[in-house]
């Protein structure tokens, strides 16, 4: 076995422990990467016992670095966390996808741009330069989802995606979620896009979790607010998804803690009586990323 592969196949053999509350295991660590959508809140209503988790936390002496695949700047989410009532007494600070992305638009700020994506996910672009154009006209492409989500599918975009990939056009997704929990609604995002994309034959570089970049750019803030740079045996990351949560944890070494009530409930039949053991155990047992701990939801 490489050296390389060890983290992983290790990851790969642990049993998940199942806890009560992150009270039984922060002890271990100085810093939490923590998700922030099916985690912190729902889209639409804060989740309190995560934001009094991760307060306690702090005042433990940890560091907080809310860790978010949303396609906008960090500190749009911060006004969005306020909006629904999550205290800043939670977090130190936000690292996401559209922080990342914005990044590689001003790196290619004298080309001009094709976006896929909602309005309301226009503040990647603000305060740049930017030079849009038309799927014939652009350089490249930035998704940061769909136009519509409520109403439209990733198979929409297919006739589309045959233009721009006929053309070579690379695409920057803003955003690698595949689907997020909307109040109890799973809603399509740019992952899903970007993945129909490469499957069409087309380049798709992803600027969020599980990807090293975003751990990267959170690790290095972490390190610029405790005074020191954090071994990844002092971190965990905290996440309801496996795709990108528990796999980007993994990849970088750390630990994770796994929030059952988010995208995968209904897969292991959260019915309102806690996370079941009997169910979850198998299930983890199936999955390509297992998380060092699980609960149902983030409570201290």
């Amino acid at each position: 076995m490489s050296e390389a592969n060890a983290p992983a196949a290790r990851a790969a053999a642990e049993a998940v422990a199942f806890i009560p509350g992150f009270s039984a295991v922060s002890e271990r660590y100085d810093v939490a990467l923590c998700d922030v959508w099916g985690v912190v809140h729902n889209g639409l209503a804060a989740y309190p016992g995560a934001s009094d988790a991760l307060t306690r936390f702090r005042r433990a002496g940890g560091t907080v670095i809310l860790v978010s695949n949303a396609p906008r700047p960090g500190v749009k989410v911060m006004d969005q966390l306020d909006r629904l009532g999550v205290p800043r007494t939670a977090y130190d600070d936000v690292v996401t996808s559209g922080d990342l992305t914005r990044m590689q638009v001003e790196t290619r700020i004298s080309e001009p741009v094709f976006h896929i994506g909602p309005e309301r996910d226009r503040p990647i672009f603000d305060g740049l330069p930017v030079r849009f154009a038309t799927a014939e006209d652009a350089a490249y492409v930035i998704c940061s989802g769909l136009w519509d989500d409520r109403a439209e599918t990733p198979d929409d975009y297919r006739p589309l995606f045959a233009r721009l990939q006929a053309r070579d056009l690379p695409m920057i997704c803003a955003n690698p979620d595949i689907v997020v929990d909307v109040g109890g609604q799973l809603i399509y995002c740019a992952g899903a896009l970007a993945a129909l994309y490469e499957e069409m034959g087309g380049e798709a570089t992803y600027m969020g979790k599980p990807h090293r970049p975003v751990y990267e750019e959170a690790l290095g803030r972490a390190a610029r607010i405790r005074g020191a740079k954090i071994p990844t045996a002092r971190v965990i990351a905290i996440g309801d998804a496996i795709r990108t949560d528990i796999a980007g944890a993994r990849g970088i070494g750390a630990d994770a803690l796994f929030i059952a009530k988010g995208i995968h409930a209904e897969e292991l039949r959260l019915d309102g009586s806690g996370l079941d053991p009997a169910v979850a155990g198998p299930w983890f047992e199936g999955q390509a990323h297992r998380p060092t701990a699980a609960m149902e939801l983030l409570a201290w």
